[in-house]
């Protein structure tokens, strides 16, 4: 009865030890467990709002419906829960390891703006924007062969638009068929005018349009003559370059004013195309054929497509390969470069269908 009595007590002194280690973990679980404060838009820094958007380092943008609002840049520092909305604006000012701060004005109020630490994992900064995921068929509008189409959003009416590699793209430019502008040695810079010379004659080529901006009015620059339009092709630009174009003259009596096109031109002397691609200063970027008739002058506006998602990064570099296949170096939409980081270039390839023009 006595070797009972010690085995019984033995085992309720084990019991005990463990409901007391087990008692004494559930209280540690307790006192360690850190409640998320109740945050509102009170416990961040007041600021003053972005008024210049071009003295922002760098813009922020994100793919979540909902993002984070730290008040430090520590993921231990209460937060607030953002709904993702298009219309905001996420100022990035200083980069940490985990953290940006960002300017935030409420409601787009500039007067009512904070400062918070947002999360790096949530959000992409504008030099780090890629092509990835990005719908590269969606389109605003188009026209084809004077009809205008502002309901079919896609490109797929037309043909084929893919992102392909830098090495793609330097490989397919050896195979470039346009047409390349060459110098006009009549023509020379004197006393800040373009004047062309020959045989005697002399004549001041003057822009096309008399437009005056904040900088002073529009400029020209020479860019080289059109063999097959024999018609030389001027740069009309400001130092904001914000309305700059191409203008095209004919020399041949007096200097005469006969098209223009908003981008640098690619040329397609055996099709008779006059061609470009550029940026829109509204959404994404232009893609324009038109037809162009030296004999009459005249010019027939074939296909004209506005992409969505996409600038173009140099007009110039644009080429045709053959009459269908078109190549362009192009950025993300939204896409900039800041504190010394240069944005991401991308190369797209279009495919017009098979005897689409």
């Amino acid at each position: 009865m006595k070797v009972i009595n010690q085995f019984f007590i033995s085992s309720m002194v084990i019991l005990a030890g463990c409901n007391q280690k087990d008692k004494t973990s559930e209280t540690h679980n307790v006192k360690t467990e850190v409640k998320q404060k109740t945050v509102t838009f009170a416990d961040f820094k007041k600021i003053q709002g972005v008024d210049n958007v071009q003295e922002v380092p760098f813009q922020l943008f994100t793919k979540l419906d909902s993002v984070q609002f730290f008040t430090a840049p520590n993921t231990d520092a209460p937060y607030l829960k953002m709904p993702y909305n298009k219309l905001d604006n996420y100022y990035g000012f200083e980069e940490f390891e985990d953290f940006y701060s960002i300017h935030y004005s409420i409601n787009n109020n500039i007067s009512n703006s904070i400062e918070a630490f947002v999360l790096k994992s949530e959000f992409t900064p504008a030099y780090e924007l890629t092509l990835k995921g990005v719908d590269l068929y969606e389109i605003r509008s188009s026209t084809f062969r004077e009809s205008s189409d502002s309901k079919n959003k896609s490109f797929k009416k037309f043909g084929t638009i893919v992102e392909i590699s830098e090495q793609e793209f330097k490989a397919s430019s050896k195979k470039q068929i346009g047409e390349k502008l060459v110098k006009n040695p009549n023509i020379q810079l004197q006393a800040d005018n373009w004047v062309y010379k020959e045989n005697g004659r002399e004549d001041v080529i003057t822009q096309h349009e008399s437009i005056s901006t904040e900088t002073g009015p529009l400029a020209n620059e020479y860019v080289g003559r059109s063999p097959y339009l024999n018609l030389e092709v001027f740069k009309e630009n400001s130092d904001e370059a914000a309305d700059s174009y191409y203008s095209f003259y004919n020399l041949k009596n007096a200097v005469m004013f006969e098209l223009s096109t908003e981008g640098y031109p690619q040329i397609l002397p055996t099709k008779g195309w006059v061609t470009f691609i550029s940026s829109n200063h509204d959404v994404g970027s232009n893609f324009v054929i038109s037809k162009y008739f030296p004999q009459t002058k005249k010019q027939d506006n074939l296909l004209y497509v506005n992409f969505t998602n996409f600038k173009i990064a140099d007009d110039k570099k644009a080429f045709w390969t053959d009459n269908d296949t078109f190549y362009a170096e192009v950025y993300p939409l939204n896409s900039a470069s800041a504190n010394g980081k240069k944005h991401k270039t991308a190369y797209i390839k279009i495919q017009l269908k098979t005897d689409l023009l």
